[in-house]
């Protein structure tokens, strides 16, 4: 069975523009990332968006919703941006999908040296293989159902709501 990868921005894809001076999106890391990382499972990637996910509306959720419905793979791992995973994650979860959705970003991007990208990908990965129906958040080595989970943005990190 394949992990459909699908890729919608976020820090994780973000790269620096020298140009403008910020942090800006050109393309996926993705296919490099799966490269560099040797995955030897099958996998397919899907490009949704590339979107800060602050800059996230109703409209670009149902386009996530929309491929993890038509996804033929059962094992899904979506590439968010943190700041609203969580209202992401809570759409796919009340949307009752017969799928295993595992939701994944980045506090620092895979371009800038010391990213949490890779580690996080793999065990989003990993996540989507072994964990039963439902909908995840991974970040940093935790699991997260989709309805008990939100970002403290004080300490950087995800935690359980109880």
């Amino acid at each position: 069975m394949c992990v459909r990868i699908i890729i919608t921005g976020g820090t994780f894809d973000k790269q620096y523009d020298e140009i403008k001076g910020e942090l800006t999106f050109k393309d996926s890391h993705l296919p490099k990332i799966l490269e560099q990382v040797r995955v030897t499972s099958c996998t397919t990637l899907e490009i949704n968006q590339l979107i800060d996910s602050l800059y996230m509306t109703d409209e670009h959720r149902q386009r996530i919703l929309i491929s993890c419905q038509r996804a033929p793979e059962t094992q899904i791992v979506i590439i968010h941006g943190t700041d609203t995973m969580v209202e992401t994650a809570q759409l796919l979860g009340k949307a009752s999908l017969s799928k295993t959705v595992v939701l994944t970003g980045a506090m620092i991007p895979y371009a800038v040296n010391g990213s949490d990208s890779l580690f996080n990908l793999g065990y989003s990965v990993s996540a989507a293989q072994l964990l039963s129906t439902g909908v995840y958040i991974t970040m940093n080595g935790r699991i997260f159902s989709w309805d008990n989970v939100r970002k403290n943005r004080e300490k950087g990190v995800f935690e359980p709501i109880t």
